[in-house]
């Protein structure tokens, strides 16, 4: 019986040690000296060194001065990361899309060829699996470069242009779809027409009961797209980027 139990305590340390010291120790330093940025969070800061955000973690954008990102079921905030779980039949997730499809209609009404038929990408009345994630559809950012342009007195072409520079292609050129990711396009907006950042204005009113917490996730100094829709959500970055 000594014998076993001096074996267990044994096997404990030894174990505890190698797979709970020195193995995460080991791959720590591995991860910082050949991926930094990836390994503190892919964080994206401005020309002082703040840090405004991370590139895989999307944030809220108020104001139509905005590329808006997808809505989040748990308004983008951090902790948990998780969706609404709304099911196909649900009455709720009807609702909360057919009103994230009323904003977005609402504020685009003007650049659309027929406003009521129309369809709007998909992607900007669903919530994503996170919650939080950073990127939307080049269909969806094109559809709201006319309400970005006329709001920053700007020429369609001159955003379009700038969307088309953002446009990331297939990972590794064959995983997932085109995508634009949305902070760094929001970033990119205020750095080439600076005298246009505006102050934060509300965006348009989403009836989406899950429209929830801006407070939890921290409100980007013009930052916050139509409320959450389907199902799905999580954390946010530390708000910031056009502050």
């Amino acid at each position: 019986m000594i014998k076993l139990t001096l074996q267990s305590i044994l096997q404990t340390l030894l174990w505890t040690i190698l797979l709970g010291i020195f193995y995460p120790l080991v791959m720590t330093i591995i991860a910082q000296v050949a991926f930094p940025y990836q390994a503190n969070g892919s964080l994206i800061k401005d020309a002082k060194g703040n840090v405004i955000g991370s590139e895989y973690l999307a944030q809220q954008f108020t104001g139509t001065k905005y590329f808006w990102p997808r809505p989040s079921a748990d308004g983008y905030g951090t902790t948990p990361a998780a969706g609404s779980n709304l099911g196909p039949t649900s009455s709720t997730l009807q609702t909360n899309v057919q009103a994230n499809a009323k904003a977005m209609r609402d504020a685009h009404s003007k650049w659309m060829h027929d406003p009521v038929n129309d369809p709007i990408p998909s992607d900007l009345v669903f919530t994503s699996a996170s919650g939080v994630d950073p990127h939307i559809t080049p269909e969806a950012a094109r559809f709201e470069i006319g309400r970005v342009a006329d709001a920053r007195g700007l020429k369609v072409a001159e955003v379009s242009a700038l969307v088309d520079q953002f446009v990331e292609g297939p990972q590794f050129g064959f995983l997932g779809e085109p995508r634009v990711n949305v902070l760094k396009l929001n970033l990119a907006l205020d750095d080439k027409w600076p005298a246009t950042k505006p102050a934060i204005t509300p965006p348009p009113a989403s009836l989406t009961p899950a429209a929830a917490p801006a407070a939890a996730a921290g409100t980007s100094a013009g930052a916050t797209a139509p409320a959450a829709a389907s199902g799905n959500a999580a954390p946010a970055a530390s708000s910031a980027s056009a502050t």
